[in-house]
């Protein structure tokens, strides 16, 4: 391709006044249609011929700018939408992975006029430590976003990360800090942006809800000054990634292969700082401050990501609870509460699909779907269960996600319950109402402890459930709430039997 010719570049945007003037009349009140117009001038200007590298870099920097306000709306967008809206969800993710899939591209294309020596090129080396930070952004929220559906994960996207992080500590440039985005006071540099994006990913985000992804990664950003990277293993390095490679970090389960571009990572003194506002939210179950918050985020959703990010940082890799073994079986799967209920009710499901399980422990399955079907798949899923063979359905929870190119997926499922049942409960109190839900008891038929899960907005505060069942009345005192998804809540109570 011939980048720089004679005379005036043939494209739109010509100079930055007239950039501003195309981004101006974009479109104010659809934010996806001026996102994806942005995407597309992200694209024209990196491939096309006739600007300087300054030109270059500056149009595209200018771009980056005018995306970033539409950014933060969709993803309020995207974490508020009701579930089951497939169209919007897509519609949405679609917009802002495409985006920073073509910011990423674009800026690298810039950095890599550097890497080359083209002509020109060193002429904006004042631009160069701000164009390695934007670029390290913009791969990191590609990966981000790629998390939120749980994959397929495009591993070029690590190659492209890793070979600018590489390129930005070949230059001495790694700690030069930068005013990223106009209008925001934090200072970044490129070290931060792939310690962000490096730490983040290895925080186990397939084992979150997409809003927990979401603030797990606001919180990365908050803390990745208190990460740690060096070139070779040490303590509380527990990560490790290659930047010759197009790999993510990866856990050191033994030492990694001696290389010149080795990394070990670590949380450093963020771990500590984790688990100090963990303590601090459960003394006084209130947000503290200094955790990139927003409106809208929960102690309770706060003080379980930081518990994730907590066991995913410790030098010790999680232990599993209970020891799996390897198994290769059918298993019929239905999905969401009103699956369970027909399913649990009919004794069989209609509409079950069919998995192969890969490992079985006391606590759960690993399982591989052969082929996705609809969006429902993601963590915190409620689903029946029966394996090939057995007589009874098991009530679980989709705990992990790992979608892959060819349409499967690797999931982890959680036991709730080996014999769960459905049953009418009454409201008590105000409303009195009778709804149907699934009574979730543990492995001890003896305690008085129970999960129950029912649609969304039954439980309330103070009231106790009743059930009439087999001769017996049963109430059930509430203990505090467990799990919840978008067609279910489960609470937890204690409950007391006497004769009907």
């Amino acid at each position: 391709m011939k980048l720089f010719g004679g005379g005036k570049p043939d494209h739109p945007m010509t100079d930055a006044k007239e950039a501003r003037r195309i981004l101006e009349e974009l479109p104010a009140q659809d934010a996806v249609k001026a996102l994806e117009e942005l995407a597309h001038w992200h694209e024209s200007l990196s491939l096309a011929e006739g600007f300087r590298p300054e030109q270059r870099i500056e149009l595209l920097l200018l771009v980056d700018d005018a995306a970033q306000a539409r950014v933060r709306k969709l993803t309020r967008d995207y974490l508020a939408q009701a579930p089951g809206s497939r169209f919007q969800e897509n519609r949405l993710w679609t917009a802002l992975h495409e985006y920073w899939r073509q910011a990423a591209l674009a800026l690298a294309r810039s950095v890599d006029l550097f890497v080359q020596g083209a002509k020109g090129a060193e002429a904006a080396r004042a631009a160069l430590p701000l164009l390695l930070a934007r670029a390290l952004r913009a791969a990191g929220q590609q990966i981000k976003w790629m998390h939120m559906r749980y994959g397929p994960y495009d591993y070029a996207v690590w190659g492209m990360l890793n070979r600018i992080y590489a390129y930005a500590e070949s230059r001495r440039l790694a700690q030069a800090n930068v005013a990223l985005y106009p209008g925001q006071p934090a200072q970044s540099s490129p070290w931060l942006e792939f310690a962000r994006a490096a730490l983040f990913s290895a925080s186990g985000p397939e084992g979150l809800l997409p809003a927990e992804i979401d603030l797990a990664e606001r919180i990365v950003a908050e803390l990745a000054g208190r990460f740690a990277i060096a070139e070779a293993p040490a303590a509380g390095l527990p990560y490790w990634t290659d930047l010759d490679k197009a790999m993510a970090p990866q856990r050191a389960l033994q030492a990694p292969p001696p290389a010149p571009g080795l990394r070990c990572l670590g949380a450093g003194a963020a771990l500590s700082e984790v688990k100090g506002l963990t303590e601090r939210i459960r003394t006084t179950d209130a947000l503290p401050s200094g955790l990139n918050l927003v409106p809208g985020d929960s102690a309770e959703e706060a003080l379980e990501v930081l518990e994730h990010l907590s066991l995913y940082w410790s030098p010790q890799a999680p232990e599993r609870k209970h020891q799996r073994h390897r198994v290769s079986s059918l298993l019929s799967v239905a999905n969401g509460l009103k699956g369970v209920i027909d399913t649990l009710g009919n004794g069989a499901a209609s509409a079950a699909e069919t998995w192969v399980i890969e490992n079985v422990s006391a606590g759960g399955f690993g399982a591989l779907v052969p082929q996705i079907r609809g969006d429902w798949l993601r963590v915190g899923a409620l689903v029946a269960i029966q394996p090939e063979g057995g007589n009874n359905w098991v009530v679980g929870m989709v705990r992990r996600v790992s979608r892959t190119p060819d349409q499967r997926a690797r999931v982890g499922i959680q036991t709730l319950s080996r014999t769960p049942a459905i049953s009418q409960f009454v409201v008590t109190g105000a409303r009195n109402t009778s709804e149907q839900g699934v009574l979730l008891r543990g492995n001890d038929p003896r305690s008085a402890e129970v999960q129950i899960a029912l649609r969304p907005g039954i439980f309330a505060p103070g009231q106790n459930l009743e059930a009439t069942r087999d001769g017996r009345h049963h109430v059930y005192t509430p203990t505090g709430f467990g799990e919840r998804g978008g067609d279910y809540e489960i609470g937890r109570f204690r409950e007391l039997v006497r004769e009907a």
